[in-house]
């Protein structure tokens, strides 16, 4: 059987004056077909190319007779069209001049070829604009240029030894292009985050008196262990992605968990050897005033501004919780309105070819013919049974004004298989397209062919999204279970309690759901969306929710085990839980908030790109983080913890057992809280 091995492709010549009758018209198709023609078989499948005037189909021909398609299959399979295809691109391209007719190409390959071009100009428009804009936020946290350039360093480090991994994971195993893109942003985000935290860590210790080396070491033993538990807490959060069969979904988790791991080594390894080398010249190039608030600021002093903050939610703790719990909550309910799906080619930017291809195709043919309905039959095709039953499926397919005309059935030369492909009107990822491929499989086959031995089954692009989308709908419990089952466990070792990884889950669902409401806010339901410089879509796509779920519950827990692991340690020294509460808000303040802005806008510079899953994975982030930092971590951490009391380190003596990672309270003499009255 000759069914389609590679992916379909067309090619479409269009006049503004002259019809297919005319002869100019006709010589420049039959010449654009006779360069095409040198591409078969290596490019080309054999007999896959034709025309208007070889086949004299009217098919092939728009109603007003002033466009023509000439139709074409990639030979190979998927991933030789996808290398291949800039060579038909190259001369429908070359035929552009010389015709003086308009010319374009769509189909699954040259679609694929602009969706790889146009990421990859978004992956570069969000390192240019997000790296610049970490580096003045890293200047405003950290005072000093040198100290803000080594965060910067360590992120690149970290992405390209990543770049590498996934390089390298890329010979054995298909990874969809999507995993650059995600390195390059989570490795940008967390590699930065992670040396700040650290370098933070060590200029507080110098302050404090200690020497170069007992500086590291103290920084090692606080920050970095933190940065460790943090990192491992972010990559088992995404293992969960990999439980999805799926190379979209495997693909963009092990980019994140590849270049979360790097960055985790750099921190432990590259950056204390990088202080080491320059102890306080780590100082150099101090920015005026920032530079002298940033050395002089002591987190064991009560007083500023995130010490006001803390006594002020503390004091109204009750107030607090229903207030910022209440605004999350009513941000969670546009969640009950999501449709998950894909937006297709018709959400690419309109100077793309490929788009503007499949809008003359939908418009005067239909763009069903570049992504037909595969219908495979399995059984004796000759048997008079089985054909009835291809011909009713015929008739019920002609009825249904959503699918063209059905090609010829193709039939292997053993006779017991055969091919069936039908044209879906619209776009593969539109509604009536996933409602046309469903009344298919679900009435059109089960009728035709009832009782009869054969097998039916149905493929073709729009088939494989329902399925995805299925796919994905079905793996949410088993992500869920698995995401929250792992993150409970490592904060019940880490903290040594029962009540903090219970409150933190509950917390990040929280963040999580208030995402989703503002993504089905912005992009299904178009507020604000123009603002933002967005597209308005009729759905999120399929793979959002479960990536965002995965990699928020894993980023968020950066800030969250960060800010509890100095309330953990302040409280191990004085057992005042409202004090260490107070003292673990003022010291990370500044801190978490940098942090959280840096990884806002490397998200949102992302998010600033053409192709709208991109828009809409960098906002996700982006909304996540600062909801997280801010009303998460600056109001209901605190609340919540005030009003627990001693109860938040509360550990069943049956888990007595458990290993005790904690800095121990023995480490290190209790620092005596000061005042700005000291």
């Amino acid at each position: 059987m000759r069914g389609p091995k590679g992916t379909n492709e067309i090619v479409i010549i269009g006049s503004d004056t002259l019809t297919v009758d005319a002869p100019a018209f006709q010589q420049a198709v039959e010449g654009l077909t006779a360069e095409l023609a040198a591409l078969v078989p290596e490019i080309i499948r054999e007999g896959s190319l034709t025309n208007f005037y070889e086949s004299q189909s009217e098919t092939l021909v728009s109603a007003d007779r002033q466009t023509t398609l000439i139709p074409l299959t990639m030979a190979g399979d998927f991933d030789d069209a996808a290398d291949n295809i800039d060579r038909v691109v190259t001369v429908v391209n070359n035929a552009k001049g010389e015709s003086g007719f308009q010319i374009l190409i769509t189909g699954q390959a040259s679609v694929g070829r602009d969706f790889q071009e146009v990421s990859e100009e978004d992956l570069l428009n969000g390192e240019m604009f997000g790296v610049p804009i970490a580096l003045v936020i890293l200047l405003l946290v950290l005072g000093a240029l040198v100290a803000s350039l080594i965060p910067i360093v360590q992120a690149a480090v970290s992405i390209a030894v990543a770049m590498g991994a996934a390089s390298l994971v890329g010979q054995a195993f298909e990874l969809s292009f999507f995993v650059t893109n995600m390195i390059t942003m989570i490795g940008l985000a967390v590699g930065i985050d992670y040396s700040l935290f650290i370098i933070a860590r060590y200029r507080e210790e110098r302050r404090n008196g200690l020497e170069k080396s007992e500086a590291i070491g103290r920084a090692g033993a606080t920050a970095s262990r933190t940065v460790l538990f943090s990192g491992l807490t972010v990559v088992l959060a995404l293992f969960g992605m990999l439980l999805i069969p799926s190379a979209v979904f495997i693909s963009v988790g092990l980019g994140a968990i590849l270049v979360v791991i790097a960055s985790v080594l750099a921190s432990l390894t590259l950056l204390p050897a990088i202080l080491s080398l320059l102890g306080d010249r780590i100082n150099s190039l101090s920015i005026p005033l920032i530079g002298r608030a940033q050395a002089s600021f002591d987190e064991t002093r009560r007083g500023g501004i995130w010490d006001r903050i803390s006594q002020t939610v503390m004091g109204h703790a009750v107030l607090s919780l229903v207030l910022a719990g209440g605004l999350l909550l009513g941000l969670s309910v546009a969640l009950l309105d999501i449709n998950t799906g894909a937006a297709g080619v018709s959400s690419f930017p309109d100077g793309i070819e490929s788009k503007q291809g499949f809008l003359i195709l939908d418009e005067e043919f239909s763009a069903g013919e570049v992504t037909p309905a595969e219908i495979v039959i399995d059984g004796d095709i000759d048997s008079p049974a089985v054909q009835s039953g291809i011909d009713d499926l015929r008739a019920a397919l002609e009825a249904d004004g959503a699918f063209a005309e059905p090609r010829p059935l193709e039939v292997n030369s053993a006779g017991d298989l055969a091919l069936l492909s039908v044209p879906v009107t619209g776009d593969a990822t539109s509604t009536e397209a996933q409602d046309a491929v469903k009344r298919l499989r679900e009435e059109y086959v089960p009728a035709a062919f009832a009782g009869l031995p054969a097998t039916v089954l149905v493929s073709g692009d729009t088939a494989v999204n329902l399925d995805f989308f299925t796919m994905a709908s079905e793996s949410v419990p088993i992500v869920f279970s698995f995401v929250l089952s792992i993150s409970f466990i490592l904060l019940m070792v880490v903290f040594r309690s029962i009540i903090v990884p219970i409150k933190a889950i509950i917390l990040n669902l929280l963040s999580v759901g208030a995402t989703y409401g503002l993504l089905v806010l912005v992009f299904q339901k178009g507020v604000l969306n123009e603002v933002f410089g967005y597209q308005r879509t009729e759905v999120i796509e399929a793979w959002i929710p479960l990536f965002l779920f995965s990699v928020l519950f894993g980023l968020s827990m950066d800030y969250h085990v960060f800010l509890l692991s100095r309330i953990r340690e302040r409280f191990d020294q004085t057992q005042d839980n409202a004090e260490s509460v107070s003292f673990g808000i003022r010291s990370t303040g500044r801190l978490i908030t940098g942090a959280a802005l840096i990884m806002v806008s490397v998200f949102m510079a992302f998010s600033s790109g053409q192709l709208v899953s991109l828009q809409q994975m960098g906002f996700g982030l982006g909304v996540a983080v600062l909801l997280d930092a801010t009303i998460v971590r600056i109001v209901l951490v605190p609340a919540s913890m005030k009003l627990l009391g001693n109860w938040n380190w509360y550990l069943s003596p049956a888990l007595s057992w458990l290993p005790d990672l904690r800095v121990e309270p023995s480490e290190m003499a209790a620092v005596p809280v000061r005042s700005d009255d000291d």
